[in-house]
């Protein structure tokens, strides 16, 4: 019971605690600040299944977090001068130091770690890593999971990161409203990135997809409650969010294999947070200034309708042209043509198709033996064979043999 308690607040408290402690010591210092939250929750496991739960467990972390830091600053006098001193600078009063644990400093120094940890000098790969170990709280284990790597490499590419932004002296602060926008950019792909490694994994570890997820959404959340952060991007990659989340207990069986669109129980679908994407969206594209994230969320919106209709796929291929328009990538425009062949039939599509020359792709040659399936079966068949020899993950592997063995 008190180690379920103790992991459950390390999920929700840990990140929030770290992001305080990093704007009170500077970034330079963070390995200092996730060793004493660190310490507090080892405490929290000894004391507790020891004398068990206090009245109000997370009271007791933010005293014991605030006591640490207090304790560990008397203890290295010359660090206490030097942050007295940094935030002296920023102040005409004389400053105690305190670690304010108040909602409103722990929003403001979350937000301000995302700006920090997704600064434009750090790789993209990097900040990932960075906001899931110092915003989320996962441990290096679980990162090493999500990139399917070993923990050297992790630790490596964090120690990289940590040392570019000492390197860089960046602050844990908001941008300057003339760089906000620009900056919130990074913050959004970053948090989009985040998202899809959970949603589009193909580790076996569904709880660990969903926990990434969750992490992601949870915090494009504190962007879009926020006034200085919520723009109509944010609203959009929310509802983005909503709309793929919504269906992900119904992407996976039993046994953790992926489970196609057209072959889920609508059943399982979350029809709250379908509602909850739908009023994102609303509001995102009442502000009129339309992102890539507007057009993926429209599009995602529409999966939400299980009918295979002529309007849902005219709709979803008009998406598309939009999207494509602000932002051309071979795989949209691959996905395009899936619409395509919905609407004006496969002919068009595959023609379309083809002229994308994506040979190296898995999903190419996977959409072009969908598309030539009844028209020229030995086509078709060639193709999931040359995606069968370039796909690399088991469950797209299985996907497409079961697409072949329909031919036997």
């Amino acid at each position: 019971m008190q180690q379920d308690v103790v992991s459950q607040l390390f999920k929700t408290e840990y990140r929030k605690i770290v992001s305080v402690l990093c704007k009170l010591f500077g970034l330079e210092h963070m390995e200092i600040a996730e060793d004493i939250v660190s310490d507090v929750f080892m405490l929290a496991c000894e004391t507790w299944g020891l004398k068990g739960l206090p009245e109000n467990p997370t009271a007791w972390i933010y005293l014991v977090s605030k006591n640490r830091t207090k304790d560990y600053l008397k203890r290295n006098n010359l660090f206490r001068e030097k942050i007295q001193t940094e935030i002296l600078k920023r102040s005409s009063a004389d400053v105690e130091l305190e670690l304010d644990l108040s909602p409103k400093n722990i929003e403001d120094s979350q937000l301000q770690m995302m700006f920090a940890i997704c600064h434009p000098s750090i790789p993209s790969e990097a900040q990932i890593a960075l906001s899931l170990r110092l915003l989320c709280g996962f441990s290096i284990d679980e990162i090493a999971n999500a990139f399917q790597t070993n923990k050297e490499t992790i630790n490596k590419r964090l120690f990289r990161a940590k040392e570019k932004l000492r390197k860089d002296d960046i602050k844990i602060e908001f941008p300057a409203a003339s760089e906000i926008t620009g900056r919130l950019e990074t913050v959004a792909t970053t948090l989009y990135l985040l998202f899809n490694e959970g949603y589009f994994s193909t580790h076996k570890d569904v709880k660990l997809q969903e926990k990434f997820c969750l992490e992601a959404m949870q915090l494009t959340y504190l962007l879009a409650s926020n006034k200085a952060t919520n723009y109509p991007f944010i609203q959009a990659l929310l509802s983005l969010m909503c709309f793929h989340s919504s269906r992900f207990e119904a992407r996976v069986d039993e046994d953790g294999e992926n489970i196609l669109y057209e072959k889920q129980n609508e059943a399982l679908w979350n029809k709250e947070l379908i509602e909850r994407g739908k009023s994102y969206l609303y509001r995102a594209f009442e502000a009129g200034q339309i992102s890539r994230y507007h057009y993926q969320a429209a599009i995602a919106y529409w999966h939400t309708h299980r009918a295979d209709s002529t309007e849902k796929w005219e709709n979803i291929l008009q998406l598309y042209n939009h999207l494509l328009q602000i932002e051309y990538s071979p795989i949209t425009a691959l996905n395009r043509t899936f619409a395509l062949y919905k609407v004006q039939g496969k002919a068009t599509a595959i023609a379309e198709a083809e002229k994308l020359k994506l040979e190296n792709n898995h999903l190419y040659h996977s959409l072009l033996g969908e598309l030539y399936t009844g028209i020229d079966d030995g086509k078709a068949i060639a193709h999931f064979e040359q995606a069968l020899e370039l796909a690399k993950s088991k469950a797209d592997k299985k996907v497409i043999a079961d697409k072949l063995s329909d031919f036997r």
